[in-house]
C-alpha cells in the first residue's frame, strides 16, 4: 500500500478535530510515556499542550543531547536558478512573477562556490532551483554535483521531484540527500496554492519520496509550509509520512522542517495561518520528543532571536550566510530576486559563535567522501 492510500484513511477534519479535543490529562499522560504513537504527537502538538512547553522543552532537549550530543549541523544553500514552470502563489519565483530568470553556469557556479567556502567550513551545501525541467533537468543537475564534488563533503537537492533512474543517476554523481516538501497534505485544498505547472500533481509529488526510497538515497527531507493549512493537521500528515517511510524504506535518514511564509517578490498572498514563535517551538519540542532521532532543520527564514533561543532545545540543523538568489555570495549576477527575504542576516562567523558560547561544537558535515 502507498503512503497515499494510507492518507486517504485518514480524514483532514476528523484529525483536526481530535487535536482540538485534546485535554490536560492526555498530555500529561503522554509526558510520561517513554514511547509515542501518532495520537500522542497529536496530544503534544494540541493548543492544550501549550501549558505544557516547560516540561516538552525539558525532554526536547534530553533527547536530542542523548542522540546528537551538543552539536551543530551547518549547511548553507546554493542557488542555481530561479527558472520555474509552476505558479504556487505564495512563492518568489511563481512563472507568473516578472522577474529576471537565471540559470547559472559553470563559471558562476565555481564563482558561488568559491565565495562560499571562503565563508568558513562548510561542507555541506543545499543546491537549490526552481522547478523548470527542460532548462534545469537532470542533465544540468549530474554536471553542477559533479563540477562542486570536489568542494564539498556532503551534497544535498532541493529541486523538482525527478523519477526514480535519475535519483539513482544522481546518487552515483555524488549526491547524498534531497529535500522536497509536500506544501500540504491537504489535498483537497492544495491545488487552490498549486493551480498550474507540474508541481500542482498532489500525487506525483506524494510519489516522490517513494522513488527516493527505492534508489536508496542516503537522507531525505519532508517539510510542510506553515501558512497554507491549520498547521496542526499538517504536520499530523507529515508525521504519519514520516513514519510509512521510515517502515518502509529503514536504511535512509530523515530530516524534517517546518518553514513558515516569509516576504517575496510579487507578495499578493497572505497566509491563512500565522504561527507565532511559541507555536514554533512547541512544534519542535512534540517532534522531538515523538522522534528522537530525527534531524530537524532550522533555517535563515527564521530570527536571530528564535534561532539562538531553539538552538540547544531540539534543533539539530541550521543554515548561515543565506543567500536565496542566483549568483548571490559571489554577486556574479545582479538584479535577481531572492525566493524568500532572510530573516537572520549573520555571518557563519557570527553563528559559530553564539554555538560557542552554549559550549556546543559546529558540524560542518554529515558525511564523508571515505563511506563512499
Amino acid at each position: 500500500m502507498s503512503f497515499l492510500e494510507e492518507l486517504k484513511q485518514y480524514s483532514w477534519e476528523e484529525t483536526k478535530k481530535y487535536i482540538y479535543s485534546i485535554k490536560s490529562v492526555d498530555v500529561e499522560r503522554v509526558l510520561a510515556k517513554r514511547h509515542h504513537d501518532i495520537y500522542d504527537f497529536m496530544a503534544l502538538i494540541s493548543p492544550e499542550a501549550e501549558r505544557y512547553l516547560e516540561p516538552m522543552s525539558a525532554l526536547s532537549r534530553k533527547y536530542t543531547q542523548q542522540r546528537f550530543g551538543k552539536t551543530m549541523q551547518f549547511y548553507i544553500p546554493l542557488y542555481l536558478s530561479n527558472a520555474c514552470v509552476n505558479h504556487c502563489i505564495y512563492c518568489g519565483f511563481n512563472h507568473n512573477n516578472p522577474i529576471h530568470r537565471m540559470i547559472l553556469n559553470d563559471e558562476q557556479i565555481l564563482k558561488e562556490v568559491k565565495a562560499i567556502k571562503s565563508m568558513g567550513g562548510f561542507e555541506h551545501i543545499l543546491l537549490v532551483a526552481g522547478e523548470s525541467p527542460r532548462q534545469v533537468g537532470i542533465d544540468y543537475m549530474e554536471n553542477a554535483i559533479k563540477l562542486i564534488k570536489p568542494y564539498f563533503a556532503s551534497i544535498s537537492l532541493e529541486v523538482q521531484p525527478l523519477k526514480q533512474e535519475e535519483y539513482t543517476r544522481l546518487i552515483n554523481a555524488g549526491l547524498n540527500a534531497v529535500y522536497c516538501y509536500q506544501e500540504t497534505y491537504n489535498q483537497k485544498r492544495y491545488k487552490i496554492y498549486h493551480p498550474k505547472g507540474i508541481k500542482s500533481n498532489f500525487e506525483r509529488r506524494l510519489d516522490t519520496f517513494e522513488r527516493m526510497g527505492r534508489a536508496t538515497i542516503h537522507k531525505m527531507g519532508l517539510g510542510v509550509l506553515i501558512g497554507l493549512e491549520d498547521w496542526r493537521t499538517d504536520v499530523t500528515m507529515m508525521a504519519l509520512h514520516l513514519r510509512y517511510l521510515q517502515k518502509h524504506y529503514w536504511r535512509t535518514k530523515y530530516s524534517i522542517s517546518f518553514p513558515r511564509m516569509r516576504p517575496h517578490e510579487g507578495d499578493i498572498f497572505q497566509p491563512n495561518i500565522v504561527m507565532n514563535d511559541k507555536e514554533l517551538a512547541q512544534l519542535i519540542f512534540a517532534f522531538r520528543i515523538f522522534d528522537n532521532d530525527i534531524e530537524i532543520a532550522l533555517s535563515t527564514r527564521e530570527s536571530q532571536k528564535f534561532r539562538d533561543n531553539m538552538l540547544t532545545l531540539g534543533v539539530t540543523s541550521m543554515s548561515a550566510g543565506s543567500k536565496t538568489d542566483p549568483g548571490g555570495y559571489a554577486a556574479c549576477v545582479t538584479g535577481e530576486l531572492e525566493q524568500f527575504s532572510v530573516n537572520d542576516n549573520r555571518s557563519p562567523k557570527e553563528i559559530l559563535e553564539v554555538v560557542k558560547s552554549h559550549h556546543y561544537e559546529a558540524v560542518w558535515k554529515d558525511w564523508d567522501q571515505a563511506l563512499n
